[in-house]
């Protein structure tokens, strides 16, 4: 459904399009009391905090990142991480147990450069993912260190994944 025909039936909103006013005044109008906004999407600028702001009578903190506005009509808005990127701006930071595969990732990658540039290998000047294997070396030695076994796919599960019309 649109945004027009959402904010009329919603309790929760949060953007992930990386558009600018995706959620403006007459949305947080149309919005149940007790809505709770927020954004995942691109900085603030997928929810118009000035409109939400204009429309409004009062403001105050709940707890941090959690803002309540009093619109003009009496309903509340809760407001999430001041429309910022809540998984940034809210987040309590990213665990160990994930953090320690990405640094692992980017430092095999810095190695592979290096081993590369040693070799005398010209590096094209791109964005370049970091290779299938070493990402599943990366998770498999995590898995191995935390005594862990995961199942491993079949032939026919692996077919099944990379056919995009499998299961229409």
């Amino acid at each position: 459904m649109t945004m027009d025909e959402a904010s009329k039936v919603g309790d929760i909103f949060c953007t992930a399009t990386g558009v600018k006013d995706v959620i403006v005044k007459r949305h947080f109008e149309n919005m149940k009391d007790g809505a709770i906004v927020c954004n995942t999407g691109h900085y603030d600028s997928e929810i118009n905090i000035n409109d939400l702001i204009s429309i409004s009578k009062s403001k105050r903190t709940i707890r941090p990142n959690c803002e309540e506005y009093t619109l003009i009509n009496g309903n509340r808005i809760f407001l999430l991480a001041e429309g910022r990127l809540i998984n940034l701006a809210a987040a309590e930071g990213h665990p160990s147990e994930v953090m320690d595969m990405s640094f692992a990732n980017q430092f095999m990658a810095h190695l592979s450069l290096i081993e590369r540039h040693k070799a005398g290998e010209k590096m094209p000047v791109k964005v370049m993912d970091i290779p299938h294997d070493q990402d599943e070396k990366v998770a498999s030695n995590k898995l191995e260190m935390m005594n862990l076994e995961i199942d491993v796919l079949t032939e026919e599960q692996i077919k099944y994944i990379n056919d995009y019309n499998a299961g229409t």
